[in-house]
């Protein structure tokens, strides 16, 4: 599962002080994906860490330094009512 071996790479204090604030390891994942991919895509505001990173830090870990330390969160959109789609009615040929 690529989840699991995205955890096992990462420092795995951090990581239990991350998921401390996050809750769950799916959301966290993700979060980490998203930042880890920010990170490295440069050129911008995004790419710069909002922490401070010792030589030698690894993306994901400055991702969950930066959970940790308060400088991302998240939050889940409310759940939108479902919709049933009506089909067309077909001419007939």
């Amino acid at each position: 599962m690529l989840g699991n071996s995205i955890l096992e790479q990462m420092n795995a204090e951090l990581c239990k002080k991350a998921l401390e604030k996050i809750g769950s390891p799916n959301v966290l994942i993700n979060m980490v994906s998203r930042r880890v991919r920010q990170l490295t895509a440069g050129g911008g505001g995004l790419s710069r860490p909002l922490v401070d990173v010792p030589a030698g830090m690894g993306m994901a870990d400055v991702a969950l330094t930066e959970i940790v330390e308060n400088k991302m969160s998240y939050e889940i959109p409310a759940e939108t009512a479902a919709v049933r789609l009506i089909p067309k009615k077909r001419r007939k040929h």
